[in-house]
């Protein structure tokens, strides 16, 4: 059985130019190998603290995107990485290394979407287009009666998405 790493990040927004303020990395028993804010290039918009509490103030001596990456990199290199929404976390963390100069070197083939997986198994189809329907990362730990917050923090959410593949995991036996 492969036992992937979970990754979650919390941003400066959803924009083309939005960089990650904060990251976590867990191993498959869900102890932290990185937890960290991360000090932006930019100002974080007003719009995204509300979204996860992280203000300039709170990453004023946080290690840059840059500083940081080495750490991470060890964490992912060789290992299956677990996301709820992969597509937006790795497009994060491209746009962050763009900012800061740097290519991102990790094959796409190592990360796996749990909110895809989810949608599958959850089953509900959106009428039109006939494809399987994403579901929140709250509401899927809600239908899971998983009783973990979706706390729009990294380490939090990676240990919601965790319990949700864990879910489907003893579901499919």
């Amino acid at each position: 059985m492969i036992k992937p790493v979970y990754l979650d990040t919390e941003t400066t927004g959803l924009h083309n130019s939005a960089e990650i303020v904060e990251i976590c990395v867990l191993d498959h028993a869900g102890n932290p190998l990185v937890d960290s804010l991360v000090r932006p290039k930019g100002r974080i918009p007003a719009d995204a603290t509300r979204v996860h509490g992280i203000t300039d103030t709170m990453t004023t001596n946080a290690p840059t995107w840059a500083e940081l990456w080495p750490q991470v990199e060890s964490a992912l290199t060789g290992q299956r990485v677990a996301i709820y929404n992969a597509d937006y976390d790795v497009r994060l963390m491209t746009q962050s290394h763009r900012l800061r100069g740097l290519s991102l070197k990790l094959p796409a083939t190592q990360f796996v979407c749990v909110m895809k997986l989810y949608a599958q198994f959850h089953g509900e189809r959106d009428y039109r287009s006939g494809e399987y329907r994403w579901q929140a990362l709250e509401k899927a730990g809600m239908q899971c009666g998983i009783k973990l917050p979706n706390a729009h923090r990294a380490k939090a959410d990676a240990l919601l998405a965790r319990a949700i593949l864990h879910f489907m995991a003893e579901r499919k036996r």
